[in-house]
């Protein structure tokens, strides 16, 4: 995991310099700015209820880009107008909830993680009102709206950190990490997280343009928790919080997972549940499943599932075993996925692949229907591939790709803000919609699948089998059983699937061009599975 996260600050050295040159962040040494208004007004609880089902949280999650899914007024960047003409897309998709990248006012001007105002929209995407009409229309559909939330850092030319660089006397000081000078012996990532300037030194473990908040103090998390009451007042479905893993820090040797991280999430998953029908996951690489606990964030990316995906179905049997067992003992809260926005969580998926129609496919399949809340990276669906002229992650988050327009694949009537994905004219919505035997479809076919069956969706992850490239596992809802099984060879292969009830007849639900299987006398089934595919079945516990 070390490798990892040192590879996500390795691509975003790009962004350092990026913010650099942003205007307003300045060096760290520049002179002292004017103090700034903060906004720390007091927010009141205020549910306004919810009217999605009450198992959409138990869906499929779509990851959004909105800088990069489509642009409604012509100035090739993405909005939130543009998002809402996408609805129904994702709906026929089968989404339930949609997780949008940092929609706020950002130093980046990109990204958004160095947020500028925790409680505005960046005027590129739209206003408040747009948000408004995006929850309104996506609560209509049935679908989720939940927020990324900075919580780790700031943007450097937020006014809190403006003041709190203003003077060590200043009221904002102990919002953030001060020390009257840049103490030695730290590295974080291969970096210094110290950065100096005329009063004094501050922490900022992701960038110096990115200072760290110092969530040890009182004032701060009651902010925090204030802006995240801001967004549920408004209807806001939930929260994706980021970096949560790097919240507090206790010394050089003690800057990663610290106990008091999870009393900060806690606190905040408090606040939300407070709310009807709300849904938080948290990014935290290292120990993902620590954060999935109760008393901590409650739930948690599965990056230790992940990992062996891929290597999984490119024929490493003994990441199929991992697969098989993951889940057996995985807290409930983990959210499966098969890449991101981060290139220290891979590549895009159709790249890894080199394209492979059958093993996308596959990859798809496995973490559908494995976990409880899995996450799809925009594009996955369609197999977008990265741009072929940029490196990190800007290569991940090209514009969607909507048409075989060479110029702007339908998402923009303008030259996009950054470069298309490298397979945009023949990887695209509108040409895979109308076939039923494309990547688009195959993704809602299994999503429909998936929906179909509660034990799918919700059930107990029981009686894992790995032999080899062949996988299956039971999933149990009250008296539903689903029978899951995978052939990750290029080969024909069988599995007896053991732990069923005598007798009891498997009825298949994919694929339906075979028929049902029925167990013998101790409960056994031998199932015969086709080169690179996947059958489910189902039964009565």
């Amino acid at each position: 995991m070390l490798i990892a996260r040192l590879t996500k600050i390795a691509t975003i050295s790009w962004l350092i310099s990026f913010l650099a040159g942003c205007g307003g962040g300045g060096s760290a040494n520049q002179a002292q700015e004017a103090l700034q208004s903060v906004d720390t007004s007091v927010v009141t609880p205020r549910d306004p209820g919810s009217s999605l089902p009450v198992d959409w949280r138990n869906g499929v999650f779509m990851q959004i880009f909105v800088r990069s899914y489509q642009d409604s007024n012509g100035d090739g960047i993405g909005d939130l107008k543009g998002l809402i003409s996408r609805l129904d897309y994702l709906k026929t998709l089968g989404i339930s909830g949609i997780w949008l990248m940092p929609i706020h006012p950002s130093q980046d001007r990109d990204h958004g993680y160095a947020v500028k105002d925790y409680r505005e929209v960046a005027t590129e995407y739209g206003s408040l009102a747009d948000l408004d009409e995006l929850l309104t229309q996506a609560h209509m559909r049935g679908i989720g709206v939940v927020l990324d939330y900075v919580i780790n850092h700031s943007a450097a030319t937020h006014p809190a950190f403006v003041n709190s660089k203003n003077s060590a006397s200043n009221d904002f000081r102990d919002w953030y990490i001060w020390q009257n000078s840049a103490p030695s012996g730290w590295s974080i990532y291969g970096a210094n997280p110290w950065y100096s300037t005329s009063s004094g030194a501050y922490f900022a473990g992701f960038g110096g343009q990115m200072p760290d908040f110092n969530l040890k103090t009182p004032n701060v998390i009651s902010w925090h928790q204030d802006n995240l009451r801001f967004w549920l007042n408004r209807g806001v479905d939930g929260f994706r919080f980021d970096a949560v893993g790097n919240l507090v820090e206790n010394g050089a040797s003690a800057w990663e997972n610290q106990p008091e991280n999870h009393s900060v999430m806690a606190g905040v998953q408090a606040v939300v549940s407070g709310y009807q029908n709300r849904f938080i996951v948290c990014e935290a690489p290292a120990l993902p499943q620590r954060y999935a606990m109760s008393d901590s964030c409650g739930r948690s990316f599965a990056f230790d599932y992940h990992n062996s995906l891929v290597s999984a179905i490119q024929g490493n049997v003994n990441d199929v075993s991992t697969l098989a067992n993951y889940w057996l003992t995985a807290p409930d809260g983990m959210a499966g996925f098969a890449s991101n926005h981060d290139s220290f969580a891979g590549q895009r998926l159709a790249d890894q692949l080199n394209s492979d129609p059958d093993r996308m496919r596959l990859v798809a399949a496995t973490y559908l229907l494995q976990s409880r809340s899995p996450f799809i990276y925009y594009g996955e669906e369609i197999g977008m591939k990265g741009a072929s002229n940029l490196y990190g992650d800007p290569k991940l988050r090209t514009p969607m790709s909507w048409t075989s327009n060479v110029t702007h694949a339908g998402f923009s009537t303008v030259q996009p803000y950054r470069s298309l994905s490298a397979n945009s004219i023949s990887v695209n919505v509108s040409t895979q919609d109308g076939d039923l035997t494309s990547l688009l479809n195959f993704y809602r076919d299994t999503i429909a699948l998936r929906q179909s069956l509660p034990s799918l969706q919700k059930g107990t992850y029981v009686n894992p089998q790995a032999n080899g490239d062949l996988m299956a596992f039971h999933r149990t809802f009250g008296n539903e059983r689903a029978v899951v099984l995978f052939n990750y060879a290029s080969s024909p292969q069988s599995l007896s699937v053991s732990g069923l009830s005598a007798n009891s007849v498997l009825e298949r639900k994919w694929p339906h061009s075979s028929g049902d299987v029925t167990a013998n006398s101790s409960g056994v089934a031998s199932i015969s599975l086709p080169a690179k595919s996947f059958a489910v079945f189902k039964s009565v516990v």
